[in-house]
């Protein structure tokens, strides 16, 4: 009978072990900030606060707009690469290292971390 206790617990165990996650998804500790055209053609600032790694990100504000974002910031921990296209897509790419600004003439889409 203490066999099968034991055995339960063991499987019940090795269960719990399998059902978790892997890993908990990563993300780049910090801010990247970037400007933006809003309506009447101000300038605005935005910022991804504590991007998640490894996924290409679209910035909100480009999405349907004729005008990309730019003046990237990266005060985040990890690497990003900006994109003049949405979806992390096209030959148009900057890689930044962590605390890297860039001037007002890199325009970008999208961003992703790693």
């Amino acid at each position: 009978m203490r066999l099968r206790s034991t055995l339960a617990a063991g499987l019940g165990a090795l269960a719990l072990l399998v059902a978790l996650p892997a890993s908990p998804a990563a993300a780049a500790a910090g801010e990247f900030r970037y400007i933006y055209a809003g309506p009447g053609g101000i300038t605005l600032n935005g910022t991804l606060a504590d991007p998640e790694s490894g996924v290409c990100i679209d910035v909100p504000e480009t999405v349907g707009n004729d005008v990309p974002a730019f003046a990237p910031r990266n005060h985040t921990d990890a690497t990003a690469t900006v994109f003049l296209e949405a979806s992390c897509d096209g030959d148009t790419y900057f890689v930044m290292n962590p605390g890297q600004n860039l001037g007002h003439r890199l325009q970008f889409r999208s961003v992703v971390f790693g």
